[in-house]
């Protein structure tokens, strides 16, 4: 066991937030975008020599410098993070790596989810942890001969997701509508469930489930050891597939249904990846084109975009009555504040 001294980094400490670049770097590791936790293990010299952050209840850009690998020091690393995780309100903890680093892990108490060979694998701490969350899932499962699922955030609802929903429940004797919990979005969960359960509360064969931490969205999944934002998109969608395979696999789902997307990039990609992929276990993965409105497809980016701009009068042509109510109410007032307040708006 060292004596190397382990403490907080400030986003704010110029000089220690270099030197951690500069390990990460060294060790073929970038700094991540999403980080709200930095720690940093100091030398004599006040030289960063190990380091790791958090983000949520994950684990991120941990790395300890070549020079003193083999002296348990990730291990101390480690152990800081997840008491400091702990205090935090977080025991169920996650974290992302690479494919040779996942036995490490495993001996730290991680146990694997998924893996995508040569090039993530995401663990957690609990042992049966997404095995519960399975068998959870399960205590909803309903047999039809054609079972679909969407994954769906609807940040907010639009009419463009209502018609996809419509769609699928139509075309199916169950629908499994997965609603991502993750807290990140400018409309909180809370609201987007209940839109998107009141904005479909006509159609009797829908099955509700929020994600949980097994489905992430492209905008917290890790980027810190990918090499490009491509590879980035690619890894999110194997890794995101790979844990829907098992859950689809619980559940009898035989199809999984997308918005064709003309306008971002990374959700293209995403969709590529999914129609060459899902069929490989069995499950269509059905592409539909997405609602317009004025020769104007409909998305929540474009309604985000018009809230920001303050054209209220417009969003009638994009929502559902349940979401306009929403929006023309007081509860609603800190989400358009938040709105308005936000650099960015629309993704790419």
């Amino acid at each position: 066991m060292s004596d190397y001294n382990i403490s907080r980094v400030s986003p704010n400490d110029k000089r220690s937030n270099q030197l951690i670049d500069e390990l990460l770097l060294r060790e073929g590791i970038r700094r991540d975008k999403n980080l709200d936790y930095t720690c940093a293990m100091f030398d004599e010299d006040f030289n960063v020599i190990a380091t790791g952050s958090c983000y949520g209840n994950t684990l991120r850009c941990l790395a300890v410098s070549s020079e003193h690998q083999g002296e348990g020091l990730m291990n101390q690393i480690m152990t800081h993070l997840t008491e400091v995780q702990f205090h935090r309100g977080y025991s169920h903890l996650f974290l992302y790596t690479k494919s040779s680093a996942s036995r490490f892990f495993s001996d730290l108490g991680f146990y694997e989810i998924v893996s995508i060979a040569n090039k993530v694998v995401f663990m957690e701490n609990k042992r049966r942890g997404f095995s519960d969350y399975i068998d959870r899932l399960s205590e909803n499962k309903k047999t039809g001969k054609s079972v679909a699922a969407i994954v769906m955030n609807g940040n907010p609802f639009t009419l463009g997701h209502l018609s996809l929903v419509e769609k699928a429940a139509k075309e199916n004797d169950v629908l499994h509508l997965f609603i991502v919990s993750e807290d990140v979005s400018l409309v909180p969960f809370e609201v987007r469930k209940r839109l998107i359960m009141e904005g479909t509360a006509h159609l009797s064969n829908i099955c509700y489930h929020d994600s949980g931490p097994y489905i992430v969205s492209t905008a917290t999944f890790p980027s810190y050891f990918q090499k490009d934002d491509e590879a980035v998109i690619e890894s999110h969608a194997l890794l995101d597939l790979g844990i829907f395979v098992k859950i689809a696999k619980a559940l009898g789902i035989n199809k999984r249904y997308v918005g064709e997307e003309p306008n971002s990039q990374v959700t293209a990609i995403y969709n590529d990846i999914m129609k060459e992929k899902l069929p490989e276990s069995g499950i269509d993965c059905v592409i539909i084109p997405r609602k317009e409105t004025a020769g104007t497809v409909i998305s929540a980016s474009t309604v985000r975009k018009l809230i920001k701009d303050g054209e209220f009068s417009l969003l009638g042509n994009y929502l559902p009555n349940s979401t306009l109510r929403y929006f023309q109410s007081a509860e609603a007032e800190p989400v358009i504040q938040k709105i308005r307040e936000a650099e960015q708006v629309i993704h790419y």
